[in-house]
């Protein structure tokens, strides 16, 4: 789907990109992560080209971009932002529809995408399609940022740390609705993040970069299992990682089919972190799991979350 190779970019003097190859794949979510300067936003900015790359190749589709036109690019590939970038004048409609009307979709057509958007963002029709941007708090205008971004049905999702401005609790929200509409859209997402729990919750992948280049691209579990080097270890957060491991790791993988545990059950889809935070809150060696119809599944152990897999 995207692929560079050995692609350079400099600043003046200075290398923000170094023989940069990487290839995403349809469908996938890729997180691209890395300390202040590591290349991050230049890497996803040279995609639809708001930055244009100097050395090497960048495909999209199999096609070098430069053989397009940026603004075909860019309609190809939904952009969401951390400030958002709503126009305060447009209602919620007017701001979703903005590509599709560009591309001239016929009025009813319009409508019924921002109809169908908002809903696949939990957000009653009814009730925000006539808002503006002012009406609506910073969880809810970054969901239209989201939906305008999806609206002409693009290719690809491009994020810039989209949720970085956000409190915890919507910020959480927000990570379970990119999880929901990748799993239910199939899109490509490539988001740009400085935060590793984000990271690992998100990215199918993740592309660690430093100075301009990968250190180490793999699976959340292959870099907090296998870290590259010091310089990952350290990032990914050296004294956490076995904590950071129960995090990617749901509840079913380890439920035992007993009845043993008493008291209000965890569900299945939790993490084993959220299971260890939990047991470690109530003061007991077990819990009760259900699944998503609060259907008894059985039990989690304290002793099956800190030693091997029964």
């Amino acid at each position: 789907m995207i692929d560079f190779e050995h692609v350079g970019k400099t600043y003046g003097g200075w290398q923000a990109i170094e023989d940069l190859s990487l290839s995403i794949a349809e469908g996938e979510f890729c997180v691209l992560i890395g300390p202040s300067g590591s290349g991050k936003t230049t890497t996803l900015k040279m995609i639809n080209r708001l930055i244009e790359h100097d050395s090497g190749r960048i495909l999209f589709a199999g096609a070098e971009i430069r053989s397009f036109k940026p603004e075909e690019l860019r309609r190809r590939m939904g952009y969401a932002i951390q400030s958002i970038g709503l126009f305060p004048h447009w209602t919620v409609e007017e701001n979703i529809g903005t590509v599709p009307s560009l591309l001239k979709w016929p009025k009813a057509k319009i409508r019924d995408r921002v109809t169908e958007l908002l809903e696949l963002l939990n957000l009653d029709p009814a009730q925000y399609r006539d808002r503006y941007p002012h009406h609506l708090s910073g969880g809810q205008q970054q969901r239209i940022g989201v939906a305008r971004a999806l609206a002409a049905d693009p290719d690809v999702l491009l994020m810039d740390e989209p949720f970085g401005a956000l409190d915890p609790v919507t910020r959480d929200t927000l990570q379970l609705e990119m999880l929901r509409i990748h799993k239910a859209s199939g899109k490509t997402i490539v988001l740009v993040t400085h935060d590793i729990d984000e990271a690992i919750r998100l990215g199918s992948r993740i592309v660690i970069l430093d100075g301009g280049r990968i250190v180490q691209s793999g699976s959340p579990r292959d870099i907090l299992a296998r870290p590259a080097n010091d310089f990952v270890s350290d990032f990914v957060g050296r004294e956490d990682i076995g904590i950071k491991l129960l995090s990617i790791e749901t509840v079913s993988s380890r439920v035992r089919r007993d009845g043993s545990a008493s008291g209000e059950p965890i569900a299945a889809t939790a993490t084993l972190r959220n299971a260890l935070s939990t047991l470690v809150a109530r003061g007991v060696d077990s819990l009760p799991v259900a699944d998503s119809d609060g259907s008894p599944l059985g039990a989690i152990h304290l002793a099956d979350l800190v030693g091997p897999h029964p």
